[in-house]
């Protein structure tokens, strides 16, 4: 387990759902709602060849990053411009099974930082469903990551968001956040401080 950059030949893209598969096979969960969640994805994908991709309306893999400063203290979060909630940055892998790649790479066009890592094992999974405008509903399958921010990073939003913000890990209490993303925040957070 390591921190690892854009650049490491560990994030190097990979179209075999069998790589998206094992990595979730390898993920022990800690409590009910993620084993619940692992069990979830590997029925998809294992039934579905496609769940790579966002055309697959039965469910689809997303990679999501809990974005962390420096020192382990604060979060960055994004206000979604269409779900109208504060979210950590996501999105779909769109054909890359190489889930950590997915979630650096979500992360920083979402926070337009330069020089992110991502900690090479998956933090924390997520089955939730979504309504997107003009799609059908279906579920994201949302494989998360602990991404580190370098020292003075300076946030930029895309048109994803209305705005960024910068929290502290231990006082969230202030957002409105739904369970899913102050769960990612809890263990992601753990993990960041325990080997930053």
């Amino acid at each position: 387990m390591s921190w690892l950059r854009a650049d490491d030949p560990a994030l190097g893209s990979t179209a075999d759902l069998a790589d998206a598969i094992a990595v979730v096979e390898a993920f022990d969960p800690v409590d009910e709602v993620q084993r619940a969640a692992r069990e979830q994805i590997l029925d998809l994908c294992r039934q579905h060849d496609e769940s790579l991709h966002r055309t697959c309306y039965s469910g689809h893999l997303t990679g999501s990053a809990l974005v962390v400063d420096a020192a382990a203290e604060r979060t960055l979060l994004m206000f979604h411009r269409k779900l109208q909630m504060w979210l950590q940055p996501g999105g779909h892998v769109d054909g890359d099974a190489n889930l950590a790649a997915a979630a650096l790479r979500e992360a920083t066009e979402e926070t337009g930082i330069e020089g992110l890592e991502v900690w090479s094992e998956a933090v924390d999974i997520d089955v939730h469903r979504v309504a997107p405008p003009k799609e059908p509903a279906h579920f994201h399958l949302d494989v998360r990551y602990v991404v580190r921010a370098p020292e003075g990073a300076k946030e930029q939003g895309n048109d994803e968001s209305e705005a960024l913000r910068w929290v502290p890990l231990a006082d969230l209490g202030g957002l409105d956040l739904d369970d899913a993303t102050r769960r990612l925040a809890d263990y992601g957070g753990t993990i960041a401080r325990r080997y930053r």
